[in-house]
C-alpha cells in the first residue's frame, strides 16, 4: 500500500526509465543464439510461439518466503479461480528511442530472467515432513508469444487482448515458469512487451521493477546494478533465529489486535448470494481525488490512512461495531535491500481503530472549553477526529507485517479454540498506488467546486466472481485525474446495494469532511442508509 510500505517512491520506475535514454550501440552478439525460433516471425501476419533460453548465476532450493507462503495460502483458498492473483502488465515500446528488433527485445527477456531469481524460481509441492518450497533453476528456456499487427492503434489492442488471454488462466505452479510474456510487432519492429506474473514470484512493486529493467535492458542494454539480496537469501533469513524472533513479535501485535476487535467485521449473513456469488463495484471519482489530497493535508496523515479510516468506519457503522479492524496489503519494502527485490514481498498488516475512544476524546475536550467556547458538535466526535489514532494505528500495522503465515494460523487456531469461533476480520484494504501524488499547490478546493468534480462520478459492476477468500476487499487505484476504488463483497454480507452505498458514502464522507463539514461518528451508518436509498 502506498504510505509505508514503499519508504522509497517507485512509481515512477517507469518514468524514469525515459528520461535521457540511450539507444543501443550494437545487438547483443548472443542474442541470434537465445531463441530458436523467433526468425519465424511470420510475414503472413499469423501469432507464432518460440522460446528464448537463459542461464542464470546459481540453482538452489530455499523454504518460501513469508510473503510467498501468505500469496500461497490465498491461493489455495481461491482456486480453481486463483487467477485473480496474476498480475500482468503492458510496456509500450514504440513511444521513443530507436525500435526495438524482436532479436533485440527476446534478448532482452532473457537476461531480464537472469537478472531476477524469482523469474526461474518454481513452487516444490510440500513433502510429508514439511510445507511447499522453492526451487532455483540456473538454466532453462522461457517461452514467448509473438503477435504481428498492422498498424499501432491495432498493436495496442493487440497487447491488451493478449494481456487478458495471458491473465485468464492460473498458472502451472510446479511446472510452469512464473512469468508468461509476449511481444506485439508491427513489420520488423517490437511495439509492446506483454508480461504476466504468478504472484507468488512478484507483487505489484515487483511487476514495477520488472517493467522498468526491461525498459532498460531493451533501450539501453542494461539495468544497472543487480539488486542486493534475493528470495532465496530472503528465505532462509526469515527462518533463521533473528527471523523468527521478528515474526513472533509482528504476532504478538496480532493477538492485542484480535483480542481488541470483534471476532469478525461481518458476523451474519443478511442476504441471499447472488449467482456469481462475489460482486465486485467500481467508483471512479475526481472529487475523491480532490478530497482525499486536501483532508491529509490538513490532517498531516497519507492520502491511503484517510481511505483506511474512512473503509474502517463505515463498515464499523454498518455492521454496529465500536471497534474497527480492517487488513491493508502492506508492501513490506521499506528496507533498502529489499526496495528493488523481485519476489513477493506484501502481507496483510492489522489495523485496529477504536471509535468509541475518539469520541471519548471530543467528549474530555469540549468540558475543557469554557462558556464561550464553540458548542457545534460537543459530545460527537467528527469523522475527522479519527486521523490522528488511525496514523498510529496504520503504523503499528504496518511494522507488524512480516511474520510466518504457518505461525499465524497456529494463532487463529487458538483463538479459535478460546472463542469458540473463528476470529478473522474478513475485511481487507489495499492501496495499490506505488506513491501519492503531491498534494496539488494552492488553495484547497471550495465546496463548490468539490461539488462540480462529483458531476464527472462514474459507478458500475465491472466484475462478479464465484470464489473470493475474504467478504470485503477495496482496491485503491487512480485513473487520470480520478480516484478508482473497487470494493469486491461477498454477497450474502454486502449485496450489491449496499456495495453501492459503501462506496457512494465513502465519497460522500470525504468530499464532505475536505468541504470542511466533517460527518459526525453517529451518523455514518444514516450516511450509508442515505447512499443506498439516494442510489436506488
Amino acid at each position: 500500500m502506498a504510505e509505508p510500505a514503499v519508504a522509497e517512491p517507485i512509481a515512477t520506475l517507469a518514468e524514469q526509465t525515459t528520461f535521457a535514454e540511450k539507444t543501443f550501440s550494437a545487438e547483443q552478439a548472443t542474442s541470434a543464439e537465445r531463441t530458436t525460433s523467433a526468425e519465424r516471425t511470420s510475414s503472413a501476419g499469423e501469432t507464432i510461439s518460440t522460446e528464448v533460453s537463459f542461464r542464470g548465476e546459481r540453482s538452489g532450493t530455499a523454504p518460501l518466503t513469508w510473503g510467498q507462503r501468505a500469496i500461497w495460502h490465498a491461493i489455495r483458498r481461491t482456486a480453481p479461480n486463483d487467477h485473480y492473483f496474476n498480475i500482468g502488465r503492458v510496456l509500450p515500446l514504440a513511444d521513443r528511442g530507436r525500435p526495438a528488433t524482436v532479436a533485440a527485445t527476446l534478448d532482452a527477456l532473457a537476461r531480464l530472467v537472469e537478472r531476477h531469481e524469482a523469474l526461474r524460481t518454481r513452487l516444490v509441492p510440500a513433502a510429508a515432513d514439511g510445507g511447499p518450497s522453492q526451487w532455483l533453476a540456473d538454466t532453462g528456456s522461457l517461452p514467448v508469444t509473438i503477435a504481428p499487427a498492422t498498424g499501432l492503434p491495432e498493436a495496442a489492442a493487440e497487447a491488451e487482448a493478449l494481456l487478458d488471454r495471458l491473465s485468464a488462466t492460473r498458472f502451472d505452479y510446479p511446472a510452469e515458469w512464473p512469468l508468461r510474456a509476449a511481444l506485439v510487432t508491427v513489420g520488423d519492429r517490437v511495439t509492446h512487451a506483454v508480461l504476466v506474473l504468478c504472484h507468488l514470484a512478484a507483487d505489484g512493486h515487483a511487476a514495477e521493477v520488472l517493467v522498468r529493467d526491461l525498459r532498460l535492458l531493451v533501450r539501453r542494454g542494461s539495468a544497472g546494478r543487480p539488486p542486493a539480496t534475493t528470495p532465496l537469501d530472503l528465505a532462509r533469513g526469515q527462518h533463521a533465529e533473528a527471523g523468527r524472533r521478528r515474526g513472533a513479535a509482528a504476532l504478538a501485535h496480532w493477538e492485542a489486535g484480535f483480542r481488541a476487535a470483534p471476532p469478525t467485521m461481518f458476523p451474519e449473513p443478511c442476504a441471499e448470494p447472488r449467482s456469481p456469488r462475489f460482486w465486485t463495484g467500481r467508483i471512479v471519482s475526481p472529487a475523491l481525488a480532490r478530497a482525499v489530497a486536501a483532508v491529509a493535508a490538513a490532517h498531516r496523515v497519507s492520502g491511503s490512512t484517510v481511505l483506511l479510516t474512512a473503509s474502517a468506519a463505515l463498515v464499523a457503522a454498518g455492521e454496529g461495531h465500536r471497534t474497527a479492524a480492517v487488513m491493508p496489503i502492506v508492501g513490506n519494502r521499506a528496507a533498502e535491500a529489499l526496495r528493488d527485490l523481485v519476489s513477493t514481498l506484501s502481507q496483510d498488516g492489522l489495523f485496529v481503530l477504536d471509535l468509541a475512544a475518539a469520541e471519548r476524546n471530543t467528549e474530555d475536550r469540549d468540558g475543557d472549553r469554557d462558556g464561550d467556547g464553540e458548542k457545534e458538535g460537543t459530545g460527537a466526535a467528527r469523522f475527522t477526529d479519527l486521523l490522528p489514532a488511525a496514523h498510529r494505528a496504520a503504523l503499528r500495522a504496518y511494522r507488524a507485517a512480516v511474520y510466518d503465515p504457518v505461525e499465524w494460523d497456529a494463532l487463529g487456531e487458538r483463538l479459535r479454540a478460546e472463542y469458540g469461533r473463528e476470529v478473522h476480520p474478513y475485511c481487507c484494504f489495499n492501496d495499490m498506488r506505488l506513491v501519492e501524488r503531491p498534494v496539488p499547490e494552492g488553495p484547497r478546493p471550495t465546496p463548490r467546486e468539490l461539488t462540480e468534480a462529483r458531476r464527472r462520478t462514474a459507478f458500475g459492476f465491472p466484475a462478479t466472481q464465484d470464489r473470493v477468500a475474504c467478504r470485503y476487499c477495496l482496491h485503491i487505484t487512480e485513473e487520470g485525474d480520478a480516484l478508482a476504488v473497487s470494493l469486491t463483497a461477498d454477497t450474502a454480507y454486502l449485496p450489491p446495494e449496499a456495495i453501492r452505498a459503501h462506496l457512494y458514502a465513502m465519497e460522500e464522507l470525504i468530499v464532505t469532511s475536505a468541504a470542511g463539514s466533517p460527518p459526525p461518528i453517529p451518523d455514518l451508518r444514516a450516511l450509508l442508509e442515505s447512499a443506498a436509498g439516494d442510489r436506488s
